[in-house]
């Protein structure tokens, strides 16, 4: 007589043989292995590994071209997300999707507006979305736009969305890839609370702290195929990388901080814009990386925007190389040899229908042009420059940015701004939904920079990746300067402590 196998042991999800390919190129390759129910399973692996595909076939954004997902060991074919939903299915997206022109309130309920006779029912409509924002612990106003929030909030309006419909099974792709401290400890609690309620999550995460605090069990992937599956407990973060990229990685120290910083290359003095921040101070010299350390809404990548001429309401002065400038406009400050790496390569870094070759020559096609006409093989050769430098893997370099994974992207959002050459380099959240290993590149990249005489703003919400690179440590806290810290001074807790308006610390040594 056959076994009769325990229910709770049966597993809620399982992949079998799941392959999906794009154009020619190979996304997932027989992926077979299953997630229990009421687990939290990290899905791991560098980018381009499949973990995205395979959360978006999960989710009914993309079906398989082989293989068979199973429900509660019934087998399912997801032809659109609503399908998912309808089954039990929720996602929090790694790259944002919103209505920019509509409001929160709006975007949070667009799948089920609630009406009235009729006729949409606003009151019902704005309870709810305060609902759901409650239940993840965000304090964000339903009627704004969601074109007026910043990345940080989207990411937690966006993860409002997925909790909200009472899904049992969520998929998190890089949900605290915009969060700050605070906000990610939040994540961590709901996450928690989640598991009590029995519900399943799929956690996508490039940070390893995250899988170790949470998950129960995980899942390598690595060039679209299955490498292994085990519980976290039995698992190591040098056994978790090794599978990842088959190697080790070891921790960068930056080379740029044995040597003494150059001249100044920008300072600001009293920057200001209304609503956003104030008073702001610092200076940054050549061969230097100066941090920008503060939670979600305390205006750090604002700062970075008025710098480079995209915010016409600020004010206040802004000096490069000693001499007072008017930066009104991002070419008035690629002009004076600034660049700017945004925080959302999706809607700021990128064009995302064009390819990669057309992206990394934008800022320079003065440079690579001749009587209007772009230089085709001069741009061909330094993009097979800069891909090769940065790893891009892409299937050729004139390959549909959109197409590509969000670290590929992101690669090829900071190689276009390598190729221009910049002496003044603004940088926000570089490793945001990076992987591991290419991580640690970035790290040495930026490190490369400084070295060569490169000025350095770093943007980061990760608290090592601040303490790691920077010379000096300008915290914010709403819009505010709080101080600065010397490397020699800085810690996470004194970092936290500024952010918290709890302290000052003593003035920075220049």
């Amino acid at each position: 007589m056959p076994q009769v196998q325990n229910a709770a042991s049966l597993p809620i999800l399982r992949f079998d043989g799941i392959s999906k390919f794009f154009a020619g190129v190979t996304a997932l390759r027989q992926v077979s292995f299953q997630i229990q129910a009421g687990h939290c399973h990290a899905l791991l692996g560098e980018n381009g590994a499949g973990k995205s595909t395979l959360g978006k076939i999960v989710a009914g954004i993309h079906l398989p071209n082989e293989g068979t997902l199973y429900l509660d060991e019934k087998p399912v074919r997801f032809a659109s997300p609503l399908d998912a939903v309808r089954a039990g299915v929720g996602m929090v997206h790694q790259e944002l999707c919103f209505c920019p022109n509509l409001t929160v309130a709006e975007n949070l309920c667009l799948g089920s507006l609630p009406t009235r006779f009729g006729l949409l029912n606003r009151p019902e409509m704005r309870r709810r979305a305060r609902a759901m924002l409650a239940e993840i612990g965000a304090d964000i106003e339903v009627d704004l736009p969601i074109a007026s929030l910043s990345t940080g909030q989207e990411q937690m309006v966006q993860i409002a969305a997925a909790v909200g419909t009472g899904a049992r099974i969520i998929v998190m792709d890089e949900p605290t890839s915009s969060l700050a401290t605070a906000e990610v400890e939040r994540l961590f609690q709901l996450v928690d609370r989640l598991k009590r309620r029995g519900a399943t999550l799929i956690y996508v995460s490039h940070r390893l702290e995250e899988i170790f605090r949470l998950c129960d069990s995980v899942t390598v992937l690595r060039d679209g195929q299955h490498i292994e599956t085990a519980p976290v407990a039995g698992m190591s973060m040098e056994r978790i990388v090794q599978l990842m990229i088959g190697r080790p990685v070891k921790d960068y120290f930056p080379e740029h901080l044995a040597a003494s910083p150059g001249s100044e290359r920008l300072r600001v003095e009293n920057l200001t814009s209304p609503g956003k921040f104030g008073g702001v101070s610092f200076s940054v010299r050549a061969g230097e990386v100066v941090g920008l350390a503060g939670l979600v809404g305390a205006g750090r990548s604002e700062i970075a925007q008025a710098i480079f001429g995209l915010d016409p309401k600020s004010s206040g002065k802004i000096f490069i190389d000693g001499r007072a400038c008017v930066v009104r406009s991002p070419r008035q400050a690629m002009a004076l040899g600034i660049g700017y790496l945004p925080e959302d390569r999706k809607t700021q870094g990128l064009v995302l229908s064009m390819g990669g070759r057309a992206n990394l020559s934008l800022p320079i096609l003065d440079r690579l042009s001749r009587l209007g006409v772009v230089r085709t093989k001069s741009e061909r050769l330094l993009t097979r420059k800069y891909f090769d430098r940065l790893r891009v893997r892409t299937p050729h370099m004139d390959t549909a940015v959109a197409s590509l994974s969000g670290g590929n992207q992101q690669k090829i959002a900071m190689a276009k701004w390598l190729a221009s050459e910049c002496g003044i380099l603004l940088i926000d959240e570089p490793t945001r939904g990076v992987d591991v290993g290419a991580k640690a590149e970035i790290h040495a990249l930026i490190d490369e920079l400084a070295r060569d005489g490169a000025a350095i703003l770093l943007i980061s919400s990760e608290l090592p990746e601040i303490l790691n690179l920077s010379t000096r440590i300008v915290v914010l806290r709403a819009g505010r300067q709080m101080g600065e810290l010397a490397r020699g001074q800085a810690t996470q807790e004194a970092i936290m402590r500024l952010m918290a308006g709890v302290t000052e610390p003593a003035a920075a040594t220049r």
